[in-house]
């Protein structure tokens, strides 16, 4: 049968990729989702409301009055460059490395330790502004002004609303973001505001660096500029300008309010203020502030208005508070009745609610965090993480796959973009390395650029990540339009991967050498999950050439065939050959060894006996309390796969530091959400709940036959 014919069958073969439970009854996805409102009293706790390309993280003021940032993936800054360097000596792949990688990593030159610090840290996301409320003193209020708070996010709807008492007075405060534009619509009510007691300040932060930590710096007004591009009865249009970026807010109210301002446009005469913690992520409510502005509706008991970000110049037609309300208010509940579903309310294991609960609020927190045009950093946007919001590419994998599984597909192709628009950095920096194909970058921000780092270029495991993606996005689309879309990423991938090991003539063995394990334990050589991952991406793109009407490429068949085996001893797998403490000194960090029957579909050179005692040796062992939020539906997957579906839930309920879901539903264990923990927690709970090929064909697999589960599901695409 000719390639092409195969392509136009293979629709009707993806529609049994999509499983349903037999038997169960239809799931009521309004009491599914509602059940886990999110209501948090916690003055400064803060929600994040978004569309996936832009978050608005609001505290239970109903805006940002205790913290918070607002965040956008086209939002990025960079700071000038270091003294006595030119834009035309930044090396655009990061790196000044030239030769095939070597286990001392990626040095660089110590004439060049400048530009290494600046490439560290830019870009960056930055705080686009901040919506707080204070008084007529222009005072900001403080978390004890505030008593009696309720406040729900109904996430059925996007909304979040908060009530309080402020001197005595009652507060009504709704918030959303409108689905289809980088806008935030709030409606307050209170006495307050008629008695002008309570006004809105919207304000600018410079992005500041301290202490290894990023945060909005008031206090430099002189070094970024507000401009007003126009200003009626009823809107403001402001231009930014911070360094290098450019981007735009517009401010429309309700014709009731009225629109004040410090000094504007020019940033001369402004007195500096010392940065120190007690100014640090707080607005500076002060006359000689260029970069304040603030709306009273006094004589009037509500104020309403929306506040939009965009990188180009906003357009007239920018929709009002009411239009916001009822677009989100429809496209959330869209949302939820379409795409993937997994209810346990019927289970008699009391675990099911908080499981359930971190399933249904990880929908939601990929959907604000991870939908939009670049792939994430591991705390979304919801606040910029010790790597200035770098997003890791091998970090990808965990953001985004869950999409195809949850039928979701759509949230995640945006993203998934970034390989076609890293497709020239990419060569550019196999070339410089000495390699053929295309070498995917580690920590980039959206200009593609590797950030330096010692394992940037021996962190393998990023590599065969486009391959899994291409994969998934066949089995949901079999067509020629996906294959072309794909074709030259695989294709080039795989010729890299091909390139990249070492081969020993003595032996005729194929070494991954030097190699970065996904626990980043050191540089060392043919460490387990990359030589498995090696295997599956090689033997995909094969498959890939065979689809384009292409034969085998006979040396990626021969690096397949020749490459080392997985390294092994006394039954169970090993990090690495020359790791022979795994079990016990090396005991903690990524268990890498689980990957490669979990995540990984099986494979010829996987022995699935070896797997299973690896799975339960690395249970009993590990030190799961210095692991990271994915690691545990890393182990369920492979836990599952194996046969051992207790394990699979107890990994995911497992009590740990890091396996901790706060009020958000955000996985936590540092100093900021680590959402591949939330979209690891997906991937697994859909592979577990519609199964994987192969599975064993009944309801829920992955789940213990016990008793104490009641699965449902619908919707759901079985894993590869």
């Amino acid at each position: 049968m000719k390639p092409l014919l195969i392509v136009l069958l293979l629709p009707a073969f993806a529609a049994t990729l999509r499983a349903d439970p037999p038997a169960l009854a239809k799931i009521d996805r309004h009491a599914l989702v509602t059940r886990h409102n999110i209501t948090w009293d916690d003055p400064a706790g803060q929600l994040p409301l978004g569309n996936g390309e832009f978050c608005f993280n609001a505290d239970a003021t109903g805006l940002q009055t205790f913290g918070g940032l607002t965040l956008a993936h086209w939002g990025w800054h960079s700071f000038p460059l270091p003294p006595g360097w030119t834009p035309d000596q930044v090396p655009p792949t990061g790196t000044f490395q030239k030769g095939r990688n070597t286990r001392a990593g990626d040095v660089y030159p110590k004439t060049a330790q400048g530009i290494h610090d600046w490439l560290r840290s830019n870009p960056h996301l930055m705080n686009l502004g901040q919506l707080s409320l204070c008084g007529t003193d222009g005072i900001a209020l403080q978390p004890t002004d505030i008593t009696n708070i309720t406040r729900t996010l109904d996430i059925w709807s996007g909304i979040q609303t908060s009530t309080y008492k402020l001197k005595g007075a009652s507060v009504r405060v709704q918030t959303c973001v409108d689905p289809s534009s980088d806008a935030v619509a709030v409606r307050i009510d209170s006495p307050l505001v008629a008695t002008g007691e309570l006004q809105v300040a919207l304000d600018f932060p410079y992005p500041a660096k301290q202490n290894n930590t990023w945060v909005s710096d008031y206090s430099h007004p002189q070094s970024h500029r507000t401009i007003i591009v126009s200003h009626t009865a009823s809107r403001l249009d402001l231009h930014r300008i911070v360094d290098s970026t450019n981007y735009y807010t517009s401010l429309v109210w309700s014709s009731a309010a009225t629109l004040g301002s410090g000094p504007i446009v020019t940033n001369t005469s402004v007195t500096s203020i010392v940065l120190t913690p007690a100014v640090i992520n707080k607005p500076i409510f002060s006359a000689t502030s260029p970069h304040r502005f603030h709306l009273s509706a006094k004589g009037h008991d509500s104020l309403a208005f929306v506040c939009a970000y965009s990188p180009v110049k906003i357009g007239a037609a920018l929709p009002g508070v009411a239009q916001v309300f009822a677009d989100t208010a429809a496209y959330w509940p869209a949302f939820w009745k379409t795409g993937g579903a997994i209810d346990l309310s019927g289970s008699k294991d009391p675990r099911w609610f908080e499981l359930e609960r971190r399933i249904v609020l990880s929908q939601y927190l990929t959907a604000v965090n991870s939908a939009g045009s670049y792939p994430p950093a591991e705390a979304g946007l919801m606040s910029i993480d010790r790597w200035g919001d770098h997003f890791h590419m091998e970090m990808v994998w965990w953001h985004l796959a869950h999409f195809a599984l949850w039928n979701r597909w759509d949230m995640a192709a945006r993203a998934l973009g970034c390989y076609q628009r890293f497709t020239p950095i990419a060569a550019q920096l196999a070339s410089q390395l000495g390699y053929k194909g295309l070498e995917w970058p580690k920590a980039v921000g959206p200009e593609g650029r590797v950030m330096p780092w010692l394992g940037s270029q021996v962190l393998l495991w990023k590599e065969p990540h486009p391959i899994f993606f291409a994969e998934l996005d066949y089995r949901l689309h079999p067509t020629r339009a996906t294959l072309d879309k794909w074709s030259g990423i695989v294709n080039g991938t795989a010729t890299y991967m091909a390139d990249y090991p070492t081969l020993d003539p003595k032996t005729g063995i194929y070494h991954l050498d030097p190699v970065m394990p996904p626990s980043e334990r050191g540089i060392t050589a043919d460490t387990v999950f990359d030589l498995a991952y090696w295997r599956f991406g090689l033997e995909t793109a094969q498959k890939w050439r065979r689809r384009m009407g292409q034969p085998r490429d006979p040396h990626w068949d021969d690096v397949l065939t020749h490459l080392a085996p997985l390294p092994e001893a006394n039954g169970v797998y090993l990090l690495a050959p020359a790791w022979t403490d795994t079990y016990t000194a090396r005991a903690w960090e990524h268990p890498d060894l689980i990957g490669v029957l979990g995540m990984l579909p099986p494979m010829p050179a996987v022995d699935p006996a070896t797997s299973r005692r690896t799975v339960l040796k690395v249970w009993q062992t590990w030190n799961w309390d210095r692991c990271w939020g994915w690691d545990f539906p890393w182990m369920a997957m492979a836990a599952a796969r194996t046969g051992q579906p207790d394990i699979a839930v107890e990994a995911l309920l497992r009590g740990s530091i890091r396996n901790h879901y706060d009020e958000r539903g955000a996985n936590t264990g540092g100093s900021n959400p680590y959402l591949p923990g939330n979209a690891g927690l997906l991937y697994a709970t859909a592979m577990m709940a519609a199964g994987w090929d192969g599975a064993p064909k009944t309801n829920a697999p992955g789940f213990p036959n016990n008793g104490q589960w009641t699965v449902r599901y619908e919707n759901l695409t079985p894993a590869p």
